[in-house]
């Protein structure tokens, strides 16, 4: 390059809703690099969205950017570029005239024009942007509900002056087995060049090419592989007679084998996170390496090696700061619809962008796979062929045909290096989680919390049914609604042989922090926090709003720590992706992260405590339920998972339990896997009064703990002093009469009620409750776990947290919780609401009712006779009832009460 003119400053600027006229003048100024939005140029409208973070300056339009840029003489035979990174749909005239290309429409890719035949001392730039033409939807790329559609130009702006004759276009193939690289390239203005080829801490040579298109080979002895472990990035130099390029690279190679992922020939496995590129002060990604490296920093802090972007690309700063941290990116093409057979206009864009990204970051080490879009459906022909060529046209990277391809009915393309979805059929689930309208359910959503469940069976089958998809059409959740599409006809179940990836894993709601709506001091506006706020305070429920958060946060936190090591657990499965360890906040908002949309933490769990179940290298205790009797004796089988640089060598492992000691020898290096140790028993605490005991594991500078919950032998509850009552009629009789009574319903009345469940709520609630009424499903149940009242005398002899945990399966299992809006009840077990709602539901609560003491309790304790937990509940809450501590502090009409439960 014989030199860069930078072009970030002040330019005139115009804005038009409609095509501005090509001799429109710009009237106003603005700073590029950045968006309208960001400056603050279009009106403020009066949009206050509960579904997303607002931009209280969104805009459909054209933006118009002038100026004047002194490119001085052209040497002879020298070519002269304007480029803009990060910018829409463009179109550039200088001094009055158009560029030849005309526009340039990429999402993702540098837009450069050619301007040679323009140029010439000073001259006139006028950049055309507007954000309304774009052939595709654009994904996550123009979404509302992530980054918006912003107008403007993020990224460098400038003008290039290179030497007529030079190499570009590089394209740098690493040979990890021989240490040397392959480089190709376009040789400029000349048949044959002498180059001059370096790589930091390798010595120079002199190569001779004779084509326009040329490869050649350098050796490079002793070079250290890039890998998450050892990101180590090079830079190629090439000096083509003055003109010089640097194209930084890393020495490596991924692959697959079987159903592994393989990087210089070492299995690796995925612990990825979802990115939808949410950026909440700015509105747009970040095109510097800084913006990336703090919130990748973040994602490493807590174990993430992978980022898979939903239907958007991210900018080359972002590639630059995962080579830096050593992260696995994950592209995919701005698209989430249907694939037609015939190709339409978009779909030639869509192909034509994915060249485009592969030719722009190719070389970046950290570019691991690219995906074709999200949840697609159409023609499997179509995919496998886009597919072929790009594998095809850069060799260097994984393909998948998309994430979570025809959802109910996958298929896997022979041009697929591996699979990412959520199921293999209706019921072969592998991940723990689903919506209702995707029903059925995940294990962690249905079963008992346990932490030896795995999703091999579900995978690869030992034995599988021959069930067809039968073609015809399908209701599908489609974005935030519903589509019809067509399936594809196919014949029995699908056994994978590539590797298969979880996708969109946890999505686990936690109740908003309303202290982090301070923090949005930028672009977007947190209204939709505000307004769940203002439901809340409506309801008269605001002062619980933080120990909703809190409870919330952690069984969510809880759910995720399960959701995880199921996947360590499993076998046949080589990565995940979660959406999301940061919040989303858009599509209804979804508060699914233990860290905020700015990817800081929340509080609700420590990085140290999250790298305890997420990270390279996890000891896992395996037990099929966390409720214990007292003195029971346990297998406990130990699993190591270890994907760290080091193996780990007849690794002993430390149990410690209530006090006792075990040891778990194994012999062996153990690496890149996840391992049987072995099985030894433990024994749980004998102990006279119900209590929480801690398991906790540690081997080879890990640890890992369970909170297992323990119980004595009980007798039935002692109802001696009381009036035990499951009819509402029988209860009201005794209150009349000044008794002190439990009551245990057998019903709550439907529209009294919420049933009640252990898991909290998927995604949330607006959305997909709307997606299952539109599609005659259930509807979700929508709550959020317990917030409980845990320094109660009831709970003496029944330890808990304020938040869900295992002992309380059984109990809300199959109960109700009953809706007391505005009785101002204070329940001592309180199920919490989602934010549309705000019911104020209580599960067991106490209140003065007529003449006597109500004890209201809407879970079937007295049924679950097996249950150790409701035993232990039923007997501490008759107990409590016969004290004098029993002193309700709220009192309730009859007739309100009566309107629930009779």
């Amino acid at each position: 390059m014989i030199k860069y003119i930078d072009l970030s400053g002040e330019w005139g600027f115009l804005l038009s809703a409609e095509k501005p006229d090509e001799n429109a003048v710009c009237t106003d100024t603005i700073t590029l690099p950045s968006t309208v939005q960001q400056m603050k140029k279009p009106p403020v409208t009066d949009e206050r969205s509960a579904g997303y973070l607002t931009d209280p300056y969104r805009f459909d339009g054209y933006a118009v950017y002038e100026r004047k840029a002194d490119v001085g003489e052209i040497p002879d035979g020298a070519r002269v570029y304007f480029i803009a990174e990060r910018t829409r749909t463009t179109a550039l005239s200088v001094n009055g005239r158009k560029a030849e290309c005309g526009e340039f429409n990429s999402l993702c890719a540098f837009h450069r024009y050619d301007i040679t035949d323009l140029c010439g001392g000073e001259i006139t730039l006028r950049l055309t942007v507007d954000n309304v033409s774009c052939p595709v939807p654009g994904g996550h790329l123009t979404s509302q509900d992530t980054q918006t559609n912003w107008l403007g130009v993020t990224g460098k702006i400038g003008i290039e002056i290179l030497n007529g004759v030079r190499f570009e276009n590089v394209k740098i193939y690493p040979d990890t087995e021989n240490q040397q690289i392959k480089v190709c390239g376009k040789l400029c203005g000349a048949e044959k060049a002498q180059l001059e080829v370096s790589v930091n801490g390798f010595g120079a040579e002199n190569v001779e090419v004779t084509s326009d298109k040329p490869e050649f080979v350098y050796a490079m002895t002793g070079a250290q592989l890039w890998s998450e472990h050892t990101p180590v990035v090079y830079t190629l130099k090439i000096n083509c007679g003055g003109d010089v390029t640097e194209t930084d690279f890393g020495m490596r190679e991924f692959k697959t084998r079987g159903m592994d992922f393989l990087l210089n020939g070492e299995k690796i496995f995925l612990r990825g996170k979802h990115d939808g590129m949410i950026f909440p002060m700015t509105g747009a990604a970040p095109a510097d390496k800084e913006g990336w490296l703090k919130v990748m920093k973040a994602a490493k802090e807590h174990g993430i090696n992978h980022y898979r972007f939903h239907t958007c690309c991210p900018p080359e700063a972002a590639f630059c700061a995962a080579d830096e941290l050593g992260i696995y990116m994950e592209p995919e093409l701005p698209f989430w619809g249907t694939i037609e057979e015939e190709i339409t206009d978009g779909q030639q864009y869509l192909i034509d962008e994915g060249y485009r990204i592969l030719d722009s970051f190719g070389n970046h080490p950290s570019f691991f796979a690219m995906s074709l879009g999200n949840e697609l459906w159409g023609s499997q022909e179509r995919l496998n062929a886009i597919l072929g060529g790009y594998k095809q046209h850069d060799s260097r990277h994984l393909y998948t045909q998309g994430s979570n391809n025809f959802q109910f009915w996958p298929c896997i393309v022979d041009n697929d290096d591996f699979f990412t979805g959520v199921r293999f059929s209706k019921e072969r689930l592998f991940r723990g989680s689903y919506a209702m309208c995707d029903a059925p359910q995940g294990h962690i959503q249905t079963n008992a919390p346990n932490s030896d469940y795995t999703y091999d069976e579900h995978i690869r089958p030992a034995q599988v049914n021959s069930e067809a998809s039968g073609g015809g059409t399908i209701e599908i959740q489609y974005g935030t609604g519903v589509k019809t599409v067509s399936m594809t006809n196919a014949s029995g179940e699908l056994i994978p042989n590539i590797p298969v990836v979880s996708h969109e894993v946890g999505q686990y709601f936690m109740y908003p922090d309303y202290n982090e709506i301070e923090k949005y001091t930028g672009v977007l506006k947190p209204y939709n926090l505000e307004i769940f706020r203002e439901r809340l305070e409506g309801a008269g429920l605001l002062d619980y709003a933080d120990s909703y958060f809190k409870a919330s946060g952690r069984f969510a936190a809880e759910c995720y720590k399960n959701e995880i090591e199921t996947a360590l657990r499993s076998n046949t499965l080589s990565g995940f992706q979660l959406l999301d360890i940061q919040d989303f906040t858009g599509q209804g908002t979804a508060l699914v992260g233990i860290l905020n949309s700015f990817m800081e933490s929340k509080g609700v769990i420590s990085p140290e405590e999250w790298r305890e179940f997420c990270s390279e290298k996890v000891i896992l205790g395996c037990l099929d339920r966390f409720v214990f009797k007292a003195g029971e004796k346990v297998k406990l089988a130990v699993k190591l998972c270890n994907y760290s640089a080091c193996a780990e060598v007849d690794p002993a492992v430390k149990i410690t339990l209530g006090g006792k000691e075990y040891t778990l020898n194994a012999k062996g290096g153990f690496k890149n896997g996840t391992f049987d140790l072995g099985c030894t028993e433990i024994e749980m605490p004998s102990v006279n009064k119900a209590e929480k005991a801690v398991l906790k594991l540690e081997c080879g500078g890990v640890k890992n703990s369970y909170d297992l919950w323990i119980f004595p032998e009980i007798a039935d509850a002692d109802f001696d002093g009381l009036t035990f009552a499951k009819d509402w009629a029988a209860a009201e009789k005794a209150l009349n009469n000044g008794e002190k009574v439990l009551f245990m319903p057998e019903n709550v009345n439907e529209n009294y009620g919420i049933e009640g469940t252990y898991c909290t709520d998927f995604w949330n609630y607006p959305m997909f409750a709307s997606i299952s009424r539109s599609m005659n499903k259930p509807e979700p149940v929508g709550t959020l776990g317990l917030l409980i009242e845990k320094n109660h005398p009831i709970f003496e002899s029944f330890p808990t947290e304020i938040y869900s945990t295992a002992q309380w399966y059984d109990v809300v299992t199959d109960s109700s919780a009953a809706v007391l809006d505005g009785m101002g009840v204070k329940s001592i077990l309180r199920t919490i609401d989602n934010c549309e709602r705000n019911h104020d539901l209580g599960t067991l609560f106490e209140v003065n009712a007529g003449n006597g003491k109500l004890m209201v309790c809407t879970a079937k304790l007295d049924v679950k006779k097996d249950s150790l937990p409701c035993r232990q509940l039923l007997s501490a809450i008759a107990e409590y009832i016969k004290t004098d501590s029993f002193a309700p502090e709220q009192t309730v009409e009859t007739d309100a009460l009566r309107k629930i439960f009779a």
